[in-house]
């Protein structure tokens, strides 16, 4: 039985298997998820006024890694005000650094992350964006 929406996300990631579980996990517990397949459709999403509660980002994607799409974000002013997390298997400390230097309000290694705990760390970043 999935919770009433509460919340908003999109998800990028180019592995679709991975990128339809934790869509259902979000559902499931109330979060309405969108998923993008690149970076560039979510840059198109946002400069056409799309305001999601969080965005969560993959590190390694064709075209555009995160870190390139967080660097057009900054640079174009795109989804100032919504939290970003990284969900990557990138543990790489240069990673983690170059992800950090956009201000990312999270960083999640999916090995290392269990869906739930994903699920309930997205939770409560959104909760303290909104305070």
């Amino acid at each position: 039985m999935s919770e009433e929406i509460k919340y908003k996300i999109i998800l990028v990631d180019d592995d679709d298997f991975l990128a339809t579980m934790y869509a259902t996990k979000f559902n499931n517990s109330g979060i309405a998820t969108e998923i993008c397949s690149s970076g560039v459709s979510l840059l198109e999403k946002l400069k056409a006024g799309e305001k999601p509660d969080l965005i969560l980002l993959d590190i390694v994607m064709p075209d555009m890694s995160g870190i390139e799409v967080l660097a057009k974000m900054h640079t174009d002013k795109l989804g100032e005000g919504i939290p970003v997390v990284m969900l990557t298997n990138q543990s790489d400390e240069k990673d983690i650094s170059s992800a950090k230097r956009f201000d990312v309000a999270g960083y999640i290694v999916k090995a290392s992350t269990t869906p739930s705990e994903v699920v309930e760390q997205i939770i409560n970043i959104i909760k303290n964006s909104k305070n």
